[in-house]
C-alpha cells in the first residue's frame, strides 16, 4: 500500500485533507481536525513535507482529486512552501495556514503563502491555531455547497457560537474586583 492508498476498513473516504510539514505542526492544526470531527466531515491528517518528502508531496497532491478530497488544509512554517507546491499539483482548493515556527512568529510563513504567483491560488488564513480552525470552517463551507445536511450542521454550529456569546454578555458583576486605571 502506498502513502496515498487507504485500507479497506478505514471508514468513509476523507473529504478534507489536513497536511503539515512536520509532526510539531500538529498542535497548531489539531483544532482544524476537532472542528471537522464535530461537523461530521471525514478527513485525514498527514505529515507531508515539501522539503524532506517532495515526491510524497507531489503524489499526495496529484492523487487528491481521484481519492475524493474536496479541500486540502496545508499548514506550514518558515518558508512555507507546502501549500503553494501542493496547489501547483492539484485543482482541489488548498487553504494555507501559516505556522509560527521561526523567530519571525509566522509572519514569514504568512507572506510566503499569501504571495502566491498569479495562476496558483492558495486561500490564506490567519497565523496559528485561529487560522487552522477558520480553515476547517471554510473547508466545511466549501464541502457544504454540495451537501445540504452538512450545511444544516454548519448553520447549527455557528448558531451555537452565537448563543454562547449572547449568554455571556452581562459583565457588570465582574467589574467589582477589577482594579481601575486612573
Amino acid at each position: 500500500m502506498t502513502h496515498t492508498q487507504r485500507p479497506q476498513d478505514a471508514g468513509p473516504a476523507p473529504l478534507v485533507g489536513i497536511i503539515m510539514g512536520s509532526r510539531s505542526d500538529l498542535q497548531v492544526l489539531a483544532g482544524a481536525s476537532d472542528v471537522l470531527r464535530e461537523l461530521g466531515i471525514p478527513h485525514e491528517v498527514r505529515v507531508v513535507s515539501a522539503h524532506r518528502t517532495p515526491d510524497w508531496m507531489f503524489a499526495y497532491a496529484e492523487s487528491a482529486e481521484e481519492r475524493g478530497l474536496r479541500v486540502i488544509i496545508a499548514g506550514a512554517g518558515g518558508a512555507a512552501h507546502l501549500p503553494g507546491m501542493v496547489a501547483a499539483k492539484t485543482t482541489v482548493p488548498v487553504l494555507g495556514v501559516p505556522v509560527a515556527a521561526t523567530a519571525l512568529n509566522g509572519l514569514d510563513a504568512l507572506l510566503s503563502i499569501v504571495q502566491m504567483p498569479k495562476g496558483v491560488p492558495v486561500g490564506t488564513l490567519a497565523i496559528g491555531a485561529p487560522g487552522a480552525v477558520n480553515a476547517a470552517l471554510l473547508a466545511a463551507a466549501i464541502v457544504a455547497t454540495a451537501d445540504p445536511a452538512l450545511r444544516a450542521r454548519l448553520r447549527a454550529w455557528r448558531a451555537a457560537r452565537t448563543a454562547e456569546v449572547l449568554a455571556d454578555t452581562d459583565l457588570a458583576s465582574e467589574i467589582v474586583d477589577v482594579p481601575h486605571r486612573a
